[in-house]
């Protein structure tokens, strides 16, 4: 059972979260909090797997709330859920140690897929972030060159999409597959190209 602490200002957003969660036999919301000051203290004292954290909230917002909440405990996962995907708020949110950013356009199972992955130590990133993740640190690191692997033609194919920034449903959709291939498939393009995450591994495909 992962235990999730959900963070948002506003009870709608908070009761549609946990509609979600509580519907999921491996999903258990253990509290909620609508500002970063109640989320320290509730992570303390509820000491949840995987925080789910916005970042506007009135008073301590979820960036310094992040920070606090893993200097108390680092094995907590927090994966920050919000409306901004902009850089002012993804690099300062991923300084403070996010494990993940998602958008609240998100489709509702990147958003369970997200928290399970968070849990598992993965790091879920809404496409549009990862690709202008990949697409800074590509540029950052010109003349790269991407080591070599023996990879299966599908891995390959599953490879490129990861590189583009898709989810796995739409890698799933795009080839055909099942949801569950592609995480295999991902899986194993994790351990033959030795990346420790997702976003790693797009890297790797794309030479960094």
């Amino acid at each position: 059972m992962i235990r999730v602490l959900l963070v948002d200002d506003q009870h709608l957003i908070r009761a549609g979260l946990r509609m979600l969660c509580d519907a999921q036999p491996d999903l258990e919301v253990v509290g909620e909090a609508e500002n970063g000051r109640d989320a320290i203290a509730l992570a303390a004292r509820l000491r949840p797997d995987v925080v789910v954290m916005d970042l506007r909230m009135p008073g301590v917002d979820g960036i310094t709330a992040t920070s606090r909440i893993l200097a108390e405990r680092p094995a907590t996962r927090i994966m920050v859920l919000t409306t901004f995907g902009d850089d002012d708020h993804l690099y300062p949110a991923l300084t403070a140690g996010a494990c993940g950013f998602l958008l609240k356009d998100a489709p509702p199972t990147d958003l369970l897929d997200g928290v399970r992955r968070a849990a598992a130590g993965d790091s879920p990133f809404s496409p549009e972030v990862l690709r202008r993740l990949v697409q800074r640190a590509v540029h950052a690191r010109p003349g790269a060159r991407r080591p070599a692997a023996d990879l299966t033609a599908r891995e390959q194919d599953v490879l490129d999409l990861v590189a583009e920034g898709l989810s796995n449903t739409e890698i799933a959709d795009r080839l055909h597959i099942g949801v569950t291939t592609v995480k295999t498939h991902i899986t194993s393009l994790m351990t033959k190209t030795g990346s420790p995450n997702r976003v790693r591994l797009a890297l790797w495909a794309r030479g960094g």
